[in-house]
């Protein structure tokens, strides 16, 4: 049996400073890991076509990132990256406070999000990614046509 390696364990850039106000700390203490709003748009058009996924769940054992949307069967993965966390290079910011911290844990994200792309590509996994910014129409078409692709490729 093949010994498994956790590709995505990140290099962490050691623990976060403090916050540089209350008002800051509140405002991530209130960020949800699942269910965004986005997330929800797009759950809500996929499951008015009839399109029916799995939710957070990892796609494989060879990894411990979790799809946001996952059809395991059809071997397709979507992630619903927010702009912030995956560093979105449109509307993407690094904070002031804290820059050098923040700079070296925003890119560790980003590299770790292509390691990922990589695995599960490699282990012929078909990856969508999707920023926040995205009209969640747009995101649930092309999700959509990748779905009538697996589906025809079976």
């Amino acid at each position: 049996m093949p010994t498994v390696v956790q590709v995505d364990d990140v290099l962490d850039p050691g623990p976060a400073p403090p916050a540089s106000s209350e008002v800051v700390a509140r405002r991530f203490r209130r960020q949800p890991r699942r269910d965004t709003a986005h997330e929800l748009a797009v759950r809500r058009r996929l499951h008015a076509r009839g399109a029916r996924y799995r939710v957070d769940v990892r796609p494989c054992p060879e990894t411990r990132s979790r799809g946001d949307l996952v059809w395991k069967g059809r071997r397709l993965v979507v992630f619903l990256d927010g702009c912030f966390w995956h560093g979105c290079p449109t509307c993407g910011h690094l904070p002031h406070a804290n820059a050098a911290w923040w700079s070296a844990k925003l890119a560790a994200n980003v590299a770790r999000d292509r390691r990922v792309d990589a695995l599960l590509t490699g282990l012929g996994w078909r990856v969508l990614r999707f920023w926040e910014h995205e009209d969640p129409d747009d995101v649930v078409d092309t999700i959509c046509v990748a779905l009538a692709e697996t589906s025809a490729g079976r």
